[in-house]
């Protein structure tokens, strides 16, 4: 059931997502847990550094079970900001930290850091963190002019470092919109690759106030969650 969040490019809701779902699936009973391998942009607590996009995922769904390896201050590529920090990547150290995650959970949701071919390391990208993790990958898109172009080209990458790409979804989608890229976003990354669209989420001000139970209502009824995870959920087939 463990799924590897990606998106695009910065900015395109992929933390949102991840909340939304690791939210909706614990509470239909599903035991969850969201992995940061990277954190970078950490904000200085009284002394301590806060992983902002697992905080968030706190203030969602404080039952969720939460885990980050390397957080680090710079709002920079993950390579960029280890180097600012002189901290060393260790493959191993990702490993171990999902496995125990995993070990607590029935499922895991990892949020990469940027898109698929962000600069994790001098010898890693993303792409190398959900394959060592071994978990297909959802895509999160932005639609705006250009989103079928960086769609395609994440598509065609993914496949080309051998991952499984489970499926897209568009976030923040404007409804009734007369832009026509937008509009046939949907149809133009099925008909072009064959990847699936997995859910379109309407876009929602302010995007990231929703409150816990409106964010689940919307992951909950403009996504398909049983395909996203590939499993049978007993509760939504009989109504939640």
């Amino acid at each position: 059931m463990n799924i590897f969040i990606t998106g695009t490019d910065t900015n395109v809701g992929k933390t949102f997502i991840t909340a939304g779902l690791a939210a909706l699936m614990q509470s239909l009973g599903y035991k969850t847990g969201v992995y940061k391998p990277f954190q970078t942009g950490a904000e200085d607590k009284n002394g301590f550094l806060l992983a902002s996009d697992l905080a968030y995922m706190k203030k969602v769904d404080a039952f969720v079970e939460t885990s980050c390896t390397y957080i680090m201050k710079p709002s920079a590529a993950p390579a960029l900001a280890a180097e600012i920090e002189n901290i060393h990547f260790e493959a191993n150290s990702i490993i171990r930290d999902y496995k125990l995650l995993n070990d607590k959970c029935e499922l895991v949701i990892t949020e990469g850091e940027g898109g698929l071919a962000m600069p994790v390391s001098p010898q890693y990208l993303t792409s190398d963190i959900a394959k060592m993790l071994n978990v297909p990958v959802v895509i999160v898109v932005r639609p705006d002019l250009g989103a079928i172009n960086q769609t395609l080209l994440t598509i065609n990458f993914a496949k080309q470092q051998g991952l499984n790409v489970r499926g897209v979804i568009i976030n923040r989608y404007p409804q009734g919109t007369d832009n026509i890229a937008i509009r046939t976003l949907p149809r133009l990354i099925e008909e072009y690759s064959d990847a699936k669209v997995l859910g379109i989420i309407r876009d929602i001000e302010p995007f990231y106030s929703l409150t816990p139970g409106a964010l689940i209502d919307t992951i909950l009824n403009s996504v398909d969650v049983e395909k996203i995870f590939e499993i049978t959920i007993p509760k939504l087939n009989m109504g939640v």
